[in-house]
């Protein structure tokens, strides 16, 4: 009895050690390298333009509701210390930003080009313009004439006024032109100017929830060339071809994002708000609102960009002296990494 009793436990034992060898060996033959539910998420980091606002709001919604997570991201959204965000990207300061399509058709024409691309638009139609109290009496750019005008120092600026003025048989010698520096629409125009340069979509709704009346001149009312893109969310080419399924992922939970900011502005504004809660909350609301109707606008979807857009501002550039070379419009932007509809 005891020798088979000895015999039975070492059957026994050698059974539990065959059933432990499987359960350790099971998920890697299961598995097939696919990543198992203790996966790190691949970490992210994402280089606004500017300060927080409702332009990202699609950004902050899809890291505040876990779309981010759910892709397997972990998603750090940070501001550039100055400047654009287009040089911190081409050095690999991060693996998307926020930009516009003025910088990147700069970054791509310099003599020494950064490789960034544009991966998705966040607003289909330019939304800026010029803007004055209406005591200023500045409705068409005929009315610049014998004004003053704030802005910040760029050859776009005089390209603009100067070609609008032109349009409209305005003589652009007789506008005064003074940089503002960090001053915005409200202090330059009580004090300082007659007219500056504004995103609708911010200053345009702060003045009517101030109830402060502005006229306001889109620029593509007067120059279609100047509907450009602006913002749009940028990547390296590096990241472009090394990591697709990285730029798919990213791209897939924040046009989630944005779609949810569209049909639910007045939520999706509360997750900027958290991220950023130094924000006006009544002008973050009412701007959230009137984006609501712009980031897809006409579109056929959230994100998508038109080569005809790049070409017609690309040549504008050019033609006004803005840029040395020719852009070559077809690689500037890529559709090919948004969700397919």
């Amino acid at each position: 009895m005891r020798k088979l009793n000895v015999i039975g436990l070492i059957l026994i034992l050698a059974a539990a050690l065959a059933l432990a060898g499987c359960q350790q060996t099971a998920p890697e033959e299961a598995g097939d390298g696919a990543q198992g539910p203790s996966a790190e998420p691949e970490k992210v980091t994402v280089v606004l333009d500017w300060v927080p606002n409702t332009n990202h709001t699609g950004l902050y919604v899809a890291q505040d509701l876990g779309f981010y997570e759910e892709a397997g991201l972990d998603v750090e959204i940070i501001q550039p210390a100055e400047g654009g965000s287009a040089s911190l990207i081409a050095a690999g300061q991060g693996e998307f930003g926020i930009s516009y399509q003025e910088e990147i058709t700069y970054a791509r024409t310099a003599a020494e080009p950064l490789p960034v691309k544009a991966i998705a638009a966040i607003i289909q139609h330019n939304t800026s313009g010029f803007a004055s109290p209406v005591e200023k009496g500045i409705v068409t750019p005929k009315d610049f004439e014998g004004k003053k005008y704030g802005g910040w120092g760029s050859p776009a600026e005089v390209a603009v006024l100067s070609g609008l003025m032109a349009k409209e048989g305005a003589d652009f010698t007789k506008l005064e032109m003074v940089d503002l520096g960090a001053l915005d629409f409200f202090a330059a125009t009580q004090n300082h100017v007659d007219f500056t340069w504004i995103y609708y979509g911010w200053d345009g709704i702060a003045a009517e929830v101030n109830e402060v009346p502005i006229n306001f001149i889109l620029l593509q009312d007067f120059e279609e060339n100047l509907d450009f893109y602006t913002p749009v969310i940028i990547a390296k080419e590096d990241t472009l071809s090394a990591r697709p399924e990285l730029v798919e992922k990213f791209l897939a939970a924040t046009s989630k994002g944005y779609e949810y900011a569209m049909e639910n502005p007045e939520e999706a504004v509360k997750s900027l708000l958290k991220a950023a809660p130094e924000v006006d909350e009544k002008i973050a609301v009412a701007s959230q609102i009137y984006l609501a109707d712009q980031y897809q606008a006409d579109a056929s979807q959230w994100g998508i960009m038109d080569l005809q857009i790049w070409s017609n501002y690309a040549g504008w550039m050019f033609e006004n002296g803005l840029i040395e070379s020719e852009l070559d419009a077809e690689g500037a932007f890529t559709n090919d990494f948004l969700p397919k509809k």
